[in-house]
């Protein structure tokens, strides 16, 4: 459905409006040279999902605007079999000063939809984006979500052949973005393909079948979602902490300033990495700090096998204290009620200080440990995980 090969665009990015009017006339140059996207190259085929990563400035958005065709590349190709539309920046083809209805007509025109497509789609397109009343209203007068609603709902029904999704989704109430997730998989089912954008680590592993990671417009990984949102993460890290980042043990980096040098992970009462649901899980970890630091947050993270995160939490979010002294050596044990359904799990740890690995990380480590579920200590359930239900049955009236 896509083809992308060698990718290359540059942008030239002058100091002022002085030294663009200076290189104009005189013809020297007088500007500095960035590169948003070199040769990128990747394939979405039909009823695909791909996932794109990366930090701001990573060339995403560079990216789908040469696939929507906003701007041509300066090298390389783009094949695509069919119409491509998308969510991308919120407003993009809107005019809010006209009406709701108004601007679906101005919207799809812009997409490629013909006056005849319009009209077959406009009453579906109503229906889909649930406005109400706020459908004759201007769009000045929508919020955030109610533009999502609307640009996502003419976009979909643009028949497109492959769907670009950007980070415009997000800004939707929890309903209507199930909504579209449900759309967006009735959409691949049919055979469309889709790219989508998001900083929503859990979405691109639950949405996604592969997904690509983007760093200084290079493509630095293609293969499957959980190994693209562990390399997003340890670049993250790497841009908090700069050139102090440095690898540690195989699988973990961070400063080092403190690590985990062992961890075992059992069952409270199975004293082995297959327990019940519903049985405690003890997961052991062997501390030494390489210097002194006065706030560690120490935070363990459990994915099931699609790589979903299931919980996490850390000792900064548990109210938690936690310092060590250089050279000294400390033992940490985490208990958890693992009142989740049967399947096989990863645990991730994590040292750093305050809230997230983000700040200061000096330890982290994906799929630390594995460990499976196994039967129910407690009456079966449905879905992920254990909630408290009570059934009142009432009486015969």
């Amino acid at each position: 459905m896509i083809v992308v090969k060698n990718l290359h665009k540059s942008f030239k990015l002058f100091a002022s409006p002085r030294e663009r009017l200076k290189e104009a006339l005189t013809g020297k140059s007088h500007h500095s040279q960035h590169i948003a996207l070199e040769g990128v190259s990747f394939e979405v085929a039909s009823g695909e999902v791909l996932g794109v990563l990366g930090r701001n400035g990573a060339g995403k958005s560079t990216l789908l605007k040469l696939l929507t065709g906003v701007m041509m590349p300066d090298e390389g190709t783009l094949q695509i079999d069919g119409r491509v539309t998308g969510l991308l920046e919120l407003g993009t083809g809107f005019n809010p000063e006209l009406s709701g209805i108004d601007n679906i007509t101005i919207n799809a025109l812009m997409l490629g939809m013909s006056h005849a497509d319009i009209d077959r789609h406009r009453d579906a397109i109503i229906d889909f984006c649930e406005l109400g009343e706020y459908i004759h209203e201007p769009l000045r007068t929508y919020s955030s979500g109610m533009v999502m609603r609307l640009g996502f709902a003419i976009a979909i029904h643009a028949d497109p052949a492959c769907f670009l999704v950007d980070e415009a989704l997000s800004v939707g109430d929890g309903y209507f973005q199930q909504k579209c997730i449900k759309r967006i998989r009735q959409f691949k089912q049919e055979g469309g393909a889709i790219l989508f954008v998001s900083h929503d680590l859990n979405a691109v592993k639950v949405l996604c079948d592969r997904a690509i990671v983007l760093e200084g417009g290079r493509l630095i990984h293609d293969g499957d979602p959980e190994g693209a949102v562990n390399q997003y993460n340890r670049i993250m890290a790497e841009q908090a902490e700069g050139d102090d980042l440095r690898d540690g043990e195989a699988g973990a980096f961070g400063t080092q300033e403190v690590v985990v040098t062992h961890c075992q992970l059992q069952g409270q009462d199975s004293q082995s990495p297959m327990i019940a649901s519903g049985e405690i899980l003890e997961v052991q970890l062997h501390l030494k700090a390489n210097a002194t630091l006065e706030e560690i947050a120490l935070g363990v993270l459990l994915r099931d096998r699609y790589g979903q995160d299931i919980f996490g939490q850390n000792t900064h979010q548990h109210k938690q204290t936690l310092s060590m002294r250089e050279g000294e050596e400390r033992v940490v044990i985490v208990r958890i009620k693992a009142d989740i359904a049967p399947g096989k799990y990863t645990l991730s740890a994590a040292l750093h200080s305050s809230d997230h690995h983000l700040d200061d990380c000096y330890w982290w480590h994906d799929s630390l440990k594995t460990f499976e579920v196994a039967g129910y200590r407690y009456s079966k359930f449905s879905g992920f995980c254990r909630l408290d239900c009570a059934f009142d049955l009432g009486h015969s009236v």
